[in-house]
């Protein structure tokens, strides 16, 4: 009962949420059975689900079978169904008139219909939007016109005409769409398969559309980056029309092509390109300020502390201060202070405030593995900075059992090892002796995983 599709839809709900769905099911529109009400506040009520307390919740003591349970929750499971499927309706005025016209026109109601379809026509171009939504609408708006118009002027193609021609975009810009996603994933995961028509929508995009429609141009632009990633002027104009477009296209739609543009900053700095720091800072700041980048006004720990770390690497400590503090409450309650404190510590570090780092990194217990050596090994370049060797020496000595107990893998378990060998070569080198300061050095310069070389190498002057 714990892990059903029920539960685990129950448990998406926040609590304004939780409210609303109440009020949906109180509704004797959608609901009259007070059964499902009682078993949704249960649901609600509870940390862990016991089917039999669930039972006597609904029954009292009657001994009803189990199927007497599941049937109420498959009633409560269509209902909560038919409220996501509202929200979203209720999320979208366009469709919602659209909608009104069609059963208008379906009515025979040629006067309402008219005044409903100039409605939509001015809302439709006064609102910034040139998606592919906006698209659909303009077909079937002018579909619909069509259907009314064609019985009184069965010769007028006008609306016709111009319904073919957004249908043409709709398709040209999702089939754009899709292989720019197709693309994405070979770039991941390597793989060598190309559709056959790929290079002919292309070309007919580029031949027809191109020059007029934005939606077609930016997915042309973003092909041509993904296609070709070595020729940095694709990224620059696809960058730079996303960051010149950010109104015409809907969150979702501009959430993709950020990620994506970020996703090619970051290949270029794992080939060691650091000028792309700023490029992906570049995109960052808009994409937060904009909420592009955050989804149901919450912010992944991660995004969290990849921004905070390309921010530090372009110097920009006063914007990443505010950053820190601003979207703190945007991180999930379980994260909150871990990534806070985490990230906070980043700054104080990059700002020479050591102590301040100590204090910090002692606040929170960094239960995710990864996140707890990033720490540990922010502490150590303290403790190094701090000139308390002794006490660093320890440091390395507990974060190698760490590792060993955690069984931390592959590249992740590597590399930190590596900055605990080579951390403790400092600490222990003969400075005096040329040779073998040399060898170090040359040592963390061949090592394959190292993120912290230019740290070590920092070190030893």
């Amino acid at each position: 009962m714990q892990n059903s599709q029920l539960a685990q839809l129950i448990q998406s709900f926040s609590g304004l949420e939780k409210r609303a769905v109440l009020k949906f099911l109180r509704s004797p529109y959608f609901n009259v059975r007070e059964d499902v009400i009682q078993l949704f506040e249960w649901f609600c009520a509870q940390k862990t689900l016991d089917k039999t307390k669930a039972k006597e919740q609904l029954f009292g003591a009657d001994p009803l079978p189990d199927q007497a349970l599941q049937l109420r929750m498959t009633y409560l499971m269509r209902l909560l169904e038919q409220y996501l499927a509202q929200k979203e309706f209720d999320g979208n005025v366009i469709q919602q008139n659209l909608l009104v016209a069609i059963s208008l026109r379906k009515r025979g109601l040629s006067v309402p219909f008219g005044r409903q379809k100039k409605w939509l026509h001015k809302t439709l171009e006064s609102q910034p939007l040139r998606d592919v939504a906006y698209y659909e609408a303009r077909f079937r708006l002018h579909w619909e016109t069509h259907q009314s118009g064609s019985i009184v002027e069965p010769t007028n193609t006008e609306h016709l005409q111009a319904a073919s021609s957004a249908a043409d975009i709709v398709y040209v810009a999702q089939k754009l769409r899709l292989i720019c996603l197709n693309a994405v994933q070979q770039a991941v995961y390597r793989a060598d398969f190309q559709s056959s028509w790929e290079s002919e929508v292309v070309q007919f995009a580029e031949k027809n559309f191109a020059a007029d429609i934005p939606v077609i141009a930016i997915y042309l632009h973003c092909y041509r980056m993904l296609r070709s990633p070595e020729d940095e002027q694709h990224f620059q104009e696809f960058k730079k029309m996303l960051l010149n477009s950010l109104d015409l296209f809907s969150p979702d739609e501009n959430r993709s092509l950020f990620i994506w543009a970020i996703n090619y900053c970051v290949r270029r700095l794992n080939l060691g390109e650091k000028r792309f720091f700023q490029e992906v800072t570049d995109l960052y700041k808009p994409g937060i300020e904009q909420g592009i980048l955050l989804e149901n006004e919450e912010i992944s720990p991660y995004t969290y502390y990849n921004i905070v770390a390309a921010g530090l690497q372009t110097g920009d400590l006063e914007w990443v201060q505010f950053f820190i503090f601003q979207y703190k409450n945007a991180l999930k309650k379980q994260y909150r202070e871990s990534a806070f404190s985490f990230n906070l510590a980043r700054l104080e570090y990059a700002q020479k405030h050591f102590d301040a780092v100590l204090e910090l990194l002692q606040q929170v217990n960094y239960r995710d593995t990864l996140v707890n050596l990033a720490a540990k090994t922010l502490l150590l370049k303290t403790w190094y900075e701090l000139g308390e060797m002794e006490t660093l020496q320890s440091h390395l000595d507990a974060m190698r059992n760490y590792i060993h107990r955690k069984r931390v893998l592959g590249y992740h378990r590597n590399n930190s090892l590596n900055i605990i060998k080579y951390t403790d070569k400092l600490l222990n080198i003969n400075w005096h002796e040329k040779n073998e300061v040399e060898k170090l050095r040359e040592a963390i310069l061949k090592e394959e995983h190292l993120t912290e070389r230019e740290w070590l190498l920092e070190k030893m002057g």
